[in-house]
C-alpha cells in the first residue's frame, strides 16, 4: 500500500485499547477515520501533513484494530467522548481535527461541546444534519440482518460498496478492499460491524444543527464534487452554516484520499500552516 510505512501504537480509555498512527512533530492534528474504514484511510496523507505536524490519527473504538467490545456504546457521540480520552493519554489540549465521513460528525460533536479543545477543522465528505446514514446501509440496520449473511457474503459487501463510492474506479483496486475488509474478518468481525452499523443515527447531528452557527473555528469544507453517499448540496448547506467556513472541491467521489490524495494533502497542509 502506498505511503509511509506507520506503526500502530496503543492508548487506554475508559478500560478500552484505542489503536492510533503517530507522525511527525509540531502542532498537533487527529485525523478521524468514518466507516468503514479505519486510521489507514489518511496512510496516503500523514507522511504530508507530518513535515509541520505531530500527526495522530486514532482508530475508532470497533474498528481498525481498535478493540470491539460486543457491549459498548459506538455512536459517533460516546466516539467523541473517547476521542476527548485519547486527546488527554496523549497530552494534548488543543488540536487541529481533520475528519472524513461520520468522523465529521464525531467532530462537529467535539467542536460544539468543547469548542476550546478544537484549533481549526477540515469536514471532508462529513456526515451532517440528515445526510446519514446512507441508503446503502439503512437494510443492515434491521435486527438480525447480520444472521442472514454469511461470512464470505459480508466480506463480498465490502468489497461491492467501495467502488459505489469512487469517480474513479481505477482508485477501487483489491489491494483497497483487502485493507477495508481485514478489521473485519470473520463472525466476530461482521457482528462488530453491524453494531457499529446500529448506533449511525442522525438524531446527534440534528441537535446540533443550529449551534454549528456558533462555531468559533476557521472551518474547511473539503469534499468530493461526485460524492454519492454525502451528496455535495450538504457541503454547500454545512459551509452556509457554519460562520468561518470555507469550501473547495476535490474532483473525485466520497473516498477523496484514495482518489487524489496529493490534492487532499496539499489542500489541508495549505490550510492548516495559514
Amino acid at each position: 500500500m502506498n505511503g509511509t510505512q506507520l506503526n500502530t501504537q496503543y492508548v487506554r480509555v475508559d478500560g478500552h485499547r484505542i489503536a492510533y498512527l503517530e507522525q511527525g512533530a509540531g502542532p498537533p492534528v487527529f485525523l478521524l477515520h468514518g466507516i468503514p474504514t479505519s486510521s489507514l484511510l489518511w496512510r496516503n496523507i500523514i507522511p504530508t501533513l507530518a513535515r509541520t505536524h505531530r500527526v495522530i490519527a486514532p482508530d475508532l473504538l470497533n474498528y481498525g484494530k481498535s478493540d470491539k467490545p460486543r457491549d459498548a456504546n459506538v455512536s459517533i457521540e460516546a466516539q467523541s467522548r473517547i476521542l476527548l480520552g485519547v486527546m488527554d493519554a496523549l497530552g494534548v489540549r488543543r488540536a487541529d481535527v481533520v475528519a472524513h465521513d461520520i468522523g465529521g460528525g464525531i467532530a462537529q460533536l467535539l467542536a460544539v461541546n468543547h469548542p476550546e479543545r478544537i484549533n481549526r477543522l477540515v469536514l471532508a465528505d462529513a456526515v451532517c444534519f440528515d445526510s446519514w446514514p446512507i441508503p446503502e446501509f439503512k437494510p443492515l440496520q434491521e435486527p438480525g440482518a447480520e444472521d442472514k449473511m454469511s461470512v464470505e457474503e459480508f466480506e463480498q459487501m465490502h468489497r461491492d460498496f467501495l467502488p459505489k463510492g469512487m469517480h474513479d474506479q481505477d482508485a477501487a483496486t483489491a489491494e483497497l478492499a483487502d485493507m477495508v475488509v481485514a478489521p473485519w474478518r470473520g463472525e466476530e468481525g461482521k457482528r462488530a460491524f453491524f453494531r457499529n452499523l446500529r448506533r449511525l443515527n442522525p438524531e446527534y447531528t440534528l441537535a446540533i444543527a443550529d449551534e454549528l452557527k456558533q462555531l468559533p473555528h476557521d472551518t474547511l469544507i473539503l469534499w468530493g464534487r461526485h460524492d454519492p453517499f454525502q451528496k455535495p448540496t450538504y457541503a454547500e448547506k454545512l459551509s452556509a452554516t457554519l460562520p468561518h467556513a470555507r469550501l473547495e472541491w476535490i474532483d473525485a467521489g466520497h473516498w477523496i484520499t484514495e482518489e487524489r490524495p496529493d490534492d487532499v494533502a496539499r489542500v489541508i497542509g495549505t490550510f492548516l500552516e495559514r
